[in-house]
């Protein structure tokens, strides 16, 4: 088969479309041949060397992927060779063949373009474990989005109108409108708005119940201070930086609690648990047409690169994706 290799760190210009062994199930997974693969930041920081592959999963980039099952190991029961799905990987997405392990698949959403299906697993779980399964966001609660405009942030958006939330989100002012069209109430230009002020208004003072944050360390001080009594800070990236001084005085006033979670290295029952709850409580909202995947453009996976460029512009909304022939 063939699949993106990185042979040595770099730019996009790193990513190399080669030849490379096919993969074998073992006896808990199941061979997925791929229709396509989505482009997270991770993958991104996998390039640059930054963020290697955790123990025994494929050197290739790809977080998820759509596809169809060609393979399936000894003691997989439940799901058959012809069965259209997408899937959360530990990477291995950027290749025509992946070896899924069985508790990370999820059937290929009713209604929904299989291609299509690839923008969903990483985000729907990602978005799920931290915005629903540990900051518990509830109707009528208000929920911020960091990065309202990136596929994560268009899921997230998506998620918490589903869930009668009122959705503030971050972005550049080109991208407010679309934002709006998903549902976010407000939007603000996090390049001319002070967004603490803003939810501030917004909430008449009292602040967001949720932050969904991909910044980290460079919004870490503002995040507590956008936060309702209560409120909950979910950080999922690090894009603004590692290491920030926390006013704790601050975050024991308002009662908050401010969770930091990683998804591509937890060992495999917690992400099974995770998916399962994806299926179970995500998956229905999609297949009833209330989230959809948001894709900005569909190219070919042997130009990785350019959709890497793509991505790191930040031009544009929701997922790219790379198709294979």
């Amino acid at each position: 088969m063939h699949a993106i290799t990185i042979p040595e760190p770099g730019g996009p210009e790193a990513l190399v479309w080669a030849e490379v062994p096919d993969p074998e199930p073992g006896p808990r997974e199941v061979i997925v041949d791929v229709r396509a693969s989505a482009v997270n930041r991770a993958d991104l920081l996998q390039r640059q060397g930054h963020y290697p592959p955790p123990p025994g999963a494929p050197a290739y980039p790809g977080l998820e992927c759509s596809g169809v099952i060609s393979a399936v190991g000894s003691d997989v029961t439940d799901w058959r060779v012809g069965q259209e799905v997408c899937a959360l990987l530990a990477g291995g997405g950027y290749a025509e063949r992946v070896a899924v392990p069985a508790g990370q698949l999820l059937p290929a959403p009713v209604g929904v373009d299989l291609v299509d299906a690839a923008a969903l697993p990483e985000v729907a779980c990602t978005v799920w474990s931290n915005v629903v399964q540990l900051a518990g966001l509830r109707s009528g609660q208000t929920l911020l989005v960091h990065g309202g405009g990136s596929g994560i942030g268009t899921f997230a958006v998506q998620l918490g109108v589903a869930l009668d939330a009122t959705v503030l989100a971050t972005a550049r002012a080109a991208k407010h409108d679309r934002l709006r069209e998903l549902g976010a109430a407000h939007a603000i230009d996090y390049s001319e708005q002070d967004f603490v002020e803003e939810v501030r208004r917004l909430t008449d003072g009292r602040g967001a119940d949720v932050i969904l944050d991909i910044m980290g360390a460079g919004y870490l001080a503002r995040n507590v201070a956008a936060l309702a009594t209560g409120g909950r800070l979910a950080v999922i990236g690090l894009q603004g930086g590692r290491k920030a001084e926390l006013d704790l005085g601050a975050l024991m006033t308002k009662r908050a609690t401010i969770t930091a979670t990683t998804l591509r290295a937890r060992p495999l029952a917690e992400k099974a648990t995770i998916v399962w709850g994806v299926r179970d409580e995500v998956w229905p909202l999609v297949e009833a047409g209330k989230i959809r995947p948001i894709v900005e453009r569909r190219m070919p996976m042997a130009d990785a690169a350019d959709a890497h460029r793509l991505v790191e512009s930040s031009d544009h909304f929701g997922k790219v994706l790379l198709t294979t022939s």
